[in-house]
């Protein structure tokens, strides 16, 4: 049952309650809405001032703990709040998105139910928490995984639900509109039953993160992540659906493959460095044939760039990703020549697409806006490679891009100045903090290596610039 309170309450008309009314500068109406099980009795109402008092003190004594102190402090902040409030207080599990079917492309058919777990997304908002200074969501996180991938490794799924169920079988709502004319409206995500084979070098990456800053695996803990990635040197030859969860053919994704490579590199981390039991010679000689290969395969010499998948030249923004999980420098030549593909064929109207729709490979029709994450992954590649300028600029722009309260979408929609997409989307939080943290850091070395810049950012991002 959903109870309303307030100052003054709708009036039923045709089987739904409505009201329309103006509200004069200094007046203040209070609402609030409960929801409880039905058979149980109506809870007492709120003291609504108290209440707001309470949560703006947690919430601020909670964002006191980010020990970020670089440029952009306060988007991260805001992005750190958006990535908690996204985590389940009891489960731990972290959803991609509160919204299903805002679409990718207004009217269009691109149109997915994000309120669930992906192993990737957790895994990567555990590391921005970690790397923020926050350390009890990890365990939070930790312990639900286990209980999400209990079992044999085979059954491991992309995602799950917020409480670790499994069935998450997709359908479409056809008696619904859509946002804006969007169809199908869908509940439920076909993805869970796809083979994505990155997901375990993300999930490897956050845990051995967490074992860097103090974070003791249990028995229970290493014994799950030996089995899957024993599983995965059984497996990782095989194509996948790839990061994006294309609805096309399987493909041999370089992203996958480099991924592939993480969660063996870090399972032989555990061992050498951690002290920890496990097969470290046959996982290096697994981590070393998957790094040839996607050299031999995924790596285009004519047009000097890795490509999405071995089979194609096109490109794929996940790929700006190599240096930032230790797979190559962000100076290679070749990940160098990557960045000038990305910005030849993937840039609109200044932000980054995710990769060129009209190629194909994605199975699906129409096309999509710049993927905000993807403009955040170029921002880190910049800081990176010394581009600070380039990085700074970007990234205020990205940041300007926040709605009032500082929540980002999937999306952005450049032409008409509007979020796509589902909102707000973690993932696109994270890559924030994550390009916010590049950047402190390229600009520290800077700062080292040169003496204070003449123009260093301050803490919103802005540059003041100087003359002699």
């Amino acid at each position: 049952m959903l109870v309303l309170r307030g100052s003054r309450l709708p009036h039923a008309v045709d089987g739904r309650h409505t009201d329309e009314f103006d509200v004069a500068a200094g007046e203040c109406l209070v609402f609030s809405t409960t929801w409880f099980e039905s058979h149980h009795p109506v809870p007492p109402p709120l003291d609504v001032k108290n209440r707001i008092e309470q949560t703006v003190a947690h919430w601020e004594r909670w964002a006191d703990h980010c020990d970020h102190s670089g440029p952009y402090r306060e988007a991260v902040v805001r992005s750190l709040l958006v990535l908690r409030v996204l985590t389940h207080g009891g489960t731990g599990g972290i959803v991609a998105a509160p919204t299903t079917s805002l679409p990718e492309q207004f009217g269009g058919p691109r149109n997915w139910d994000y309120r669930y777990c992906w192993l990737r997304d957790a895994s990567l908002t555990l590391e921005a928490l970690l790397r923020s200074g926050y350390h009890h969501e990890t365990v939070l996180w930790r312990d639900w995984l286990l209980r999400a991938v209990a079992g044999d490794p085979e059954d491991m799924q992309t995602m799950y639900a917020v409480d670790g169920s499994r069935e998450l079988p997709e359908r479409e709502l056809s008696h619904l509109a859509g946002f804006a004319g969007s169809r199908p409206v869908r509940v439920g995500n076909g993805a869970v039953d796809q083979r994505q084979a990155d997901v375990l070098g993300e999930v490897m990456s956050a845990l051995s993160l967490a074992r860097d800053q103090g974070l003791e695996d249990s028995s229970a803990s290493w014994a799950l992540q030996r089995a899957l990635v024993t599983n995965l040197g059984r497996h990782w030859r095989e194509p996948d659906n790839g990061l994006w969860e294309v609805r096309g053919p399987a493909r041999h994704f370089t992203h996958s493959r480099v991924m592939v490579w993480v969660a063996f590199d870090r399972a032989i981390k555990a061992v050498e460095q951690h002290g920890l039991r496990g097969p470290v010679d046959t996982w290096r000689t697994l981590r070393d044939e998957v790094r040839a290969e996607v050299m031999e395969r995924g790596y285009n010499v004519k047009r000097g760039c890795f490509t999405q998948h071995y089979d194609t030249d096109e490109v794929d923004a996940a790929l700006l990703v190599l240096p930032a999980v230790g797979f190559m420098a962000a100076d290679d030549p070749r990940f160098l020549g990557t960045v000038r593909a990305v910005e030849e064929d993937l840039i609109r109207d200044g932000l980054v697409l995710r990769y060129r729709t009209a190629a194909g490979v994605d199975g699906l029709p129409g096309d999509e806006h710049p993927f905000l994450a993807c403009s955040f992954w170029l921002v880190t590649a910049y800081a990176l490679a010394g581009r600070r300028d380039d990085a700074h600029t970007l990234m205020r722009r990205l940041v300007a891009l926040a709605n009032d309260v500082g929540l980002l979408s999937e999306e952005y929609d450049p032409s008409q100045a509007r979020m796509a997409g589902n909102f707000p989307q973690a993932f696109s939080h994270l890559a924030l903090i994550g390009a916010a943290l590049a950047l402190h850091d390229a600009d520290q070395a800077f700062s080292v290596g040169h003496g204070l810049p003449e123009n260093a950012p301050d803490h919103n991002g802005h540059i003041e610039r100087t003359s002699s």
